[in-house]
């Protein structure tokens, strides 16, 4: 579903990425891993359109995406949970979730039902501001504001970044409900090895802006990517 074939980044004079590519298909969960400073999140944010590229070419469906605005990339069934969450504080958890909307037809403006079965705590907080939930409970709103967009590729930077272990079990069963799906690609930003091994069926690991590790889980070397990822 995504391809991602030799990207260059560059922030200004510096370069981020240097031809990585990687690929992420439907009902399957494809771990990005690195130390920090690697390229991880400049290459999300390369995918949703945040930051443009300087070289290779990032395709969905087989559609390239170059060009299309963060906005357009969303109506073409994109959708990022960024480093941090950057959820709305001063808007309650409904509006947070109703920011969702703004991509999607009238018909599908509602919220599925499905966001409140994988994290319940969001329908008993509704009126509640996301800036008065805990650092996991925004964590779950981030990842429900996403999926009322209905989208086809889901990108999570780095979701267990600061959560508390029962909340980070708690996205874990979500996103392996997620894949159990098969029409949702997923690509997981991950430092916490243990819970992308537990989740991912394919790695890509990254040093220096490079793809230096890739593979299946069946075939992966968890010494080596262990050795990659080791602060």
């Amino acid at each position: 579903m995504l391809n991602v074939e030799a990207v260059d980044l560059h922030y200004g004079a510096a370069q981020a990425l240097r031809k990585v590519s990687l690929s992420a298909n439907a009902g399957r969960v494809t771990a990005v891993l690195g130390r920090n400073g690697v390229g991880k999140t400049s290459l999300m944010r390369a995918i949703a359109g945040l930051q443009p590229i300087s070289g290779g070419e990032i395709r969905l469906d087989g559609d390239n995406l170059a060009g299309l605005s963060p906005y357009a990339r969303v109506r073409r069934g994109v959708a990022i949970v960024p480093q941090g969450r950057e959820i709305f504080p001063l808007l309650t958890v409904q509006e947070n979730l109703e920011t969702g909307f703004a991509t999607l037809k009238r018909a599908d403006r509602y919220v599925p039902d499905m966001i409140y079965d994988l994290f319940p705590v969001l329908k008993d907080m509704l009126r509640r501001r996301g800036g008065d939930l805990s650092g996991g409970q925004q964590q779950q709103l981030a990842i429900g504001r996403a999926l009322v967009t209905r989208p086809r590729l889901l990108v999570l930077d780095e979701p267990t970044e600061g959560i508390q272990p029962s909340i980070i079990k708690d996205i874990g069963h979500a996103v392996t409900f997620l894949r159990r799906q098969g029409d949702m690609a997923i690509v997981l930003v991950e430092q916490y090895f243990d819970f992308a091994k537990e989740l991912a069926d394919d790695f890509v690991v990254m040093e220096r802006g490079e793809v230096v590790i890739s593979g299946s889980r069946d075939n992966m070397d968890e010494e080596a990517v262990r050795g990659r990822i080791a602060v």
